[in-house]
């Protein structure tokens, strides 16, 4: 799982940020002040930072000239819009900048194409002694490989992603099927069904009431 740490000191946006970033499967700490940031990146390694530029203690630039050496990108997520304000902050380093007010998706694909960028995007989730990879989209279970049709595949990538987290039938379904969800439950259920036999999950895949499934681990 890769690691994005997140450096704004507004806690609402954050926590946006925060949240959708972890529905995708990355792991996410959030710092809200420079001093904060340039703590955490002492202690620990990340694989891409989200920084604000106007922040308490010191600022987005002096924090980007900290990252600098370490070789970690950043994009710059700021309310700093003008032409001059995007070449200062890809002057001294930031690998993209997106202008507050933006949308989620928007940030979720830039975030994405700096990662692959840097050679840093998933290719392996590993769940208990299941190991999936999603180049190859190869499920092997102990070792041995378990046959799994397209959807069943990409139902047990939204699960393993989202371990320990309950979501909702329509959000997986929507996910996986790339379709709108209309409340008829057979074909996702008839797919969970499938995956828990296919990798004797019976206990590890849970039916949430009146939400939909979690996987436990």
């Amino acid at each position: 799982m890769l690691n994005i740490l997140i450096v704004e000191d507004d806690n609402a946006i954050a926590k946006l940020i925060d949240i959708n970033l972890s529905a995708e499967g990355y792991r996410c700490t959030c710092a809200f002040d420079g001093k904060a940031g340039a703590d955490l990146i002492e202690r620990e390694s990340y694989d891409l930072i989200l920084l604000d530029i106007m922040l308490p203690e010191f600022d987005g630039y002096d924090l980007l000239e900290y990252i600098r050496p370490l070789g970690t990108p950043v994009i710059f997520i700021t309310a700093k819009g003008s032409v001059d304000d995007r070449i200062k902050g890809l002057r001294l380093g930031a690998d993209d900048y997106l202008v507050k007010p933006f949308q989620i998706g928007e940030l979720i694909a830039r975030v994405e194409a700096v990662l692959r960028r840097y050679g840093k995007s998933d290719k392996q989730l590993e769940f208990d002694d299941v190991s999936i990879n999603l180049d190859s989209r190869q499920v092997l279970k102990a070792s041995a490989p378990i046959d799994l049709t397209i959807k069943e595949f990409d139902l047990l990538v939204e699960l393993v992603r989202n371990k320990n987290v309950a979501l909702y039938r329509d959000r997986l379904y929507e996910k996986v099927w790339n379709e709108e969800f209309f409340g008829e439950t057979r074909t996702l259920d008839s797919h969970i069904q499938r995956l828990r036999k296919k990798l004797s999950w019976e206990d590890k895949i849970r039916t949430v009431f009146r939400i939909g499934y979690r996987l436990e681990g």
